[in-house]
C-alpha cells in the first residue's frame, strides 16, 4: 500500500466550498481500481491547508490510472478552481518499527 498525500492551499474563504467539492468528489476516488479509501485533513494553525489522503494499492494505480481517468478530471473540474497553489503531492509507505 501507498499513500498520496496531497498539500492543498485553498484560496482564503474558499473552505467551506471547497470541503463540499472534496465531500462530491470522494466516490470518484473510491470507484478508481486500487483506491482504498480517501481522507481530508484540515490544518489547525494555517485553516486554508488541507491534506487530502488517499490510501492506494500501488503509485501506479494513482499516477497512471486515476491521473488518466474521468474521474481524475471531474475532481479537478470540482476543487480546482479553489486551489491558491498547485498542490503538492507526495507518496509514501508505512515503515516497519519493530
Amino acid at each position: 500500500m501507498v499513500w498520496e498525500i496531497a498539500r492543498i492551499d485553498v484560496r482564503p474563504g474558499d473552505e467551506a466550498a471547497f470541503e463540499k467539492a472534496v465531500a462530491e468528489a470522494v466516490p470518484l476516488f473510491e470507484g478508481a481500481p486500487g483506491c482504498h479509501g480517501v481522507r481530508l485533513r484540515h490544518g489547525v494553525e494555517q485553516p486554508q491547508r488541507y491534506w487530502l489522503v488517499v490510501e492506494w494499492e500501488t503509485v501506479e494505480d494513482h499516477t497512471v490510472r486515476f491521473r488518466n481517468s474521468a474521474g481524475f478530471a471531474r475532481w479537478r473540474e470540482l476543487a480546482g478552481g479553489y486551489f491558491a497553489t498547485p498542490p503538492q503531492v507526495d507518496h509514501v509507505h508505512d515503515v516497519k518499527l519493530t
